[in-house]
């Protein structure tokens, strides 16, 4: 596993499925880059029972993404096929219906090797990246700021669906030391106080950053 906190997302470009239906070719997070917040997330495979839950538990909540300038984006390592064959699926009968915020198809595996979530029997030759074993991504998360800088990541294991609610606390404790140069104490939500910086200099590091 890799911590990528305070460095920049590794760079890809990938097919990926936008608004629910469509095939982008050469999708990447770059087009965000001075323009938008991302949080992008990995989950293991399509057509399971936990994932479902999480992308749905997105979706209901994308709005208030982007009423914080802040885009949603998946990747598994499933085809773009595969994503497509899901979305086209009713939520009552195991699909995801309805998502629209991209999903990235990792078909390689180097996007979910490079972030540090690629779970599987794999090695490495003169080609690169080759299996032993079945490859998935672990319930990875990274929230990643205007400046292609990762300033948050949690990995969960494959049994353990991840809190929305947190995922959104953490944007909203990111933006506010953006706007206000003071840090955010143990259990911090939108509308408490912050804390003054006086000791390690957080705000001319963050700065600097990138």
């Amino acid at each position: 596993m890799s911590v990528l906190v305070g460095r920049k997302a590794p760079a890809f470009v990938a097919n990926a499925v936008v608004n629910g239906s469509t095939v982008q070719n050469e999708f990447s997070l770059d087009q965000f880059i001075g323009k938008s917040h991302v949080l992008f997330f990995f989950y293991p495979k399509d057509f399971t029972f936990v994932c479902p839950t999480e992308l749905h538990a997105f979706q209901e909540r994308l709005s208030e993404f982007k009423e914080r300038g802040v885009e949603v984006v998946a990747c598994s390592t499933d085809t773009e096929e595969s994503h497509w064959g899901w979305l086209q699926m009713p939520k009552e009968h195991g699909g995801i219906k309805g998502i629209t915020y991209p999903i990235v198809a990792d078909t390689t595996k180097l996007i979910a090797d490079s972030f540090g979530v690629l779970a599987g029997e794999y090695a490495y030759d003169e080609e690169g990246l080759v299996a032993t074993g079945p490859m998935i991504a672990y319930r990875g998360l990274f929230l990643i700021d205007k400046e292609g800088v990762v300033q948050h990541q949690i990995v969960n294991n494959f049994p353990l669906g991840r809190s929305v609610d947190e995922a959104l606390r953490m944007v909203d404790a990111l933006q506010f030391f953006e706007e206000n140069g003071e840090v955010c104490p143990a259990n911090w939500h939108k509308g408490d106080k912050g804390m003054k910086d006086t000791h390690s200099g957080v705000a001319d590091y963050m700065s600097s950053v990138g």
